[in-house]
């Protein structure tokens, strides 16, 4: 097995046998300003301690639990604010697409195009995505078996895409719940492709509060060392200064004054194992 590295922007590399890169941001656009300001902390402390980090955060999303819940700026606004944080801060930027009407527009404006779990097996979204000639982040659906993620990869390969990182982020088990495999990761990296762990929406418990999804935050710090510790090529992170009044996923976040202690802990880890 050949391992796999995978470009974003000009300076960011995944590869499953490299140090770690750190995907992180919000949720959701909540604001310009509430965006341009978190990543500007997630920038400096990531600089501080020599991570490679890309930003993520989505303009839309489309899979809330209920039809009141708070999805995002949109598209056209949305994508100007990662441009306007791209651009500004020097960060490569990622975001999910939900749409293939989305594909090209999006892969305008950011680095690395997203597939969200629920629409990791829409054959015509993969197809648009691998289209765009972006790198593609693929999450592994909740309903999917680790070994299944051939046959996604086959779909974007088949547009001549070969830029593709895999994402675990928990199985469903029961209602409400998610449960980590950890044979997962061994299984996805056994394509080369460079596997990325989800820590904090491993955690969230699928509309866990009847109108929006609730999460155990505190088991965060735990799955990340422990999925470190197994070897992966980044961890994906939602961050938030003040989880208890973000506009999503807040219940499953990590707190922003907690973030670089966490960091140090996992690039100790990280540099043990690779």
């Amino acid at each position: 097995m050949r391992i796999k590295r995978v470009k974003i922007g000009k300076n960011v590399t995944l590869a499953n046998d490299k140090p770690f890169v750190v995907i992180a941001g919000p949720c959701v656009i909540e604001s310009e300003k509430h965006a341009l300001t978190l990543a500007a902390s997630l920038k400096k402390i990531t600089s501080e301690l020599k991570i490679s980090f890309i930003f993520k955060a989505s303009y839309d999303k489309a899979n809330r639990s209920s039809l009141s819940s708070f999805r995002g700026p949109g598209v056209e606004e949305g994508l100007k604010i990662l441009g306007r944080i791209r651009e500004q801060l020097k960060v490569p930027v990622i975001t999910d697409v939900h749409n293939e009407s989305q594909a090209h527009i999006a892969a305008g404006v950011v680095d690395f195009l997203q597939i969200p779990a629920f629409l990791s097996r829409q054959t015509d979204l993969i197809k648009a995505c691998a289209l765009t000639g972006k790198p593609i982040n693929i999450k592994k659906g909740q309903f999917l078996a680790p070994e299944d993620m051939t046959n996604v990869i086959k779909k974007a390969e088949s547009c001549g895409n070969n830029k593709l990182t895999l994402t675990e982020r928990g199985a469903s088990f029961g209602y409400h719940n998610l449960v980590v495999d950890f044979r997962s990761l061994e299984i996805m990296k056994k394509t080369g492709y460079p596997v990325v762990f989800d820590s904090t929406h491993s955690v969230q418990l699928p509309g866990g509060r009847g109108i929006c999804s609730g999460g155990n935050r505190e088991f965060v710090f735990p799955l990340a060392k422990a999925a470190v510790a197994v070897g992966v090529a980044a961890l994906f992170l939602e961050v938030h200064n003040n989880p208890d009044k973000a506009l999503s996923d807040g219940a499953n976040s990590l707190e922003l004054k907690n973030f670089k202690q966490f960091l140090k802990h996992i690039k100790a880890i990280d540099k043990v194992v690779k």
